[in-house]
């Protein structure tokens, strides 16, 4: 494919442009080169730990300039998802209270504490998950019937030295303990893509599913959510799939790369 072409690029964040608090080399002049042909890129991240101003700094600390509308989070998509099929309804929130921020700001009526009157509950990638959070959402999906919703399916999250488990691997335990598995926001579905394709195609005319591209490091969620979107797929390996995931899963990107140095070179 003629790179060239591509006008909006979707970047997943951890594993891809850095890990844990690491920035890879060619991250900062990947995306001056983009911004320098006068194209747009867009960070889409799964990780529902942090609020997009949150991002915001986490990336200014790298030496990343950002503002809110750079960002298509999970997060966002939950917030969104809930306030569109569930608004009104009292959730209790197993996430960040960074997430929980995010979520109030949406109109979302978030609890912290067990209570009879919960009417939902919301699973995020906790970074600062307790047992008893674990002990209430247990209760509450074996006591009552009520949606059960989480922002992201990633089993992990790539750190410096490895992985640690995300959003999926809690919910994971949450099965065992009562049977019961969430409805999964952000990716692998194409609400992120095209809402991003939607917003940007306003600016720039030629953005359209054969001229965006989404980047990461996961088969199983950004290139899953690329092939659902019906938009070009790049895999890099600087993160958690390998060749080996590739060859067993049935949902193939549509190019591999070592990491995105390759793609500085090739959108060069």
């Amino acid at each position: 494919m003629d790179f060239s072409k591509i006008r909006l690029f979707l970047f997943d964040m951890d594993g891809t442009l850095y890990l844990g608090n690491d920035l890879f080399p060619f991250t900062k002049p990947m995306l001056d080169e983009i911004k320098r042909q006068g194209k747009t890129y867009l960070f889409m991240t799964n990780n529902s730990s942090k609020s997009v101003n949150d991002y915001v700094k986490k990336l200014d600390r790298l030496g990343i300039p950002a503002v809110y509308d750079d960002f298509i989070t999970s997060s966002q998509a939950t917030a969104d998802y809930l306030m569109a099929n569930h608004p009104g309804l009292r959730f209790y929130v197993c996430g960040t209270e960074s997430f929980k921020t995010e979520l109030r700001h949406a109109g979302v009526i978030v609890c912290d504490t067990y209570s009879e009157d919960i009417e939902g509950i919301v699973m995020g990638y906790d970074t600062e998950l307790t047992y008893q959070k674990l002990d209430d959402v247990s209760k509450l999906l074996t006591l009552k019937d009520i949606p059960y919703i989480a922002a992201n399916p990633d089993f992990v999250c790539p750190t410096e030295y490895g992985y640690v488990p995300d959003c999926g691997s809690v919910c994971g335990m949450i099965y065992n303990a009562t049977g019961k598995n969430p409805h999964y926001i952000g990716k692998p579905r194409p609400e992120m893509p095209l809402t991003a394709m939607a917003r940007i195609s306003k600016k720039d005319p030629l953005v359209c599913k054969d001229t965006t591209l989404v980047v990461g490091d996961r088969v199983y969620t950004d290139i899953a959510c690329g092939v659902h979107a019906g938009i070009h797929s790049l895999l890099v390996l600087s993160g958690e799939s390998t060749m080996e995931d590739v060859e067993k899963s049935d949902v193939k990107p549509e190019f591999i790369m070592r990491d995105c140095s390759e793609l500085l070179e090739k959108i060069k």
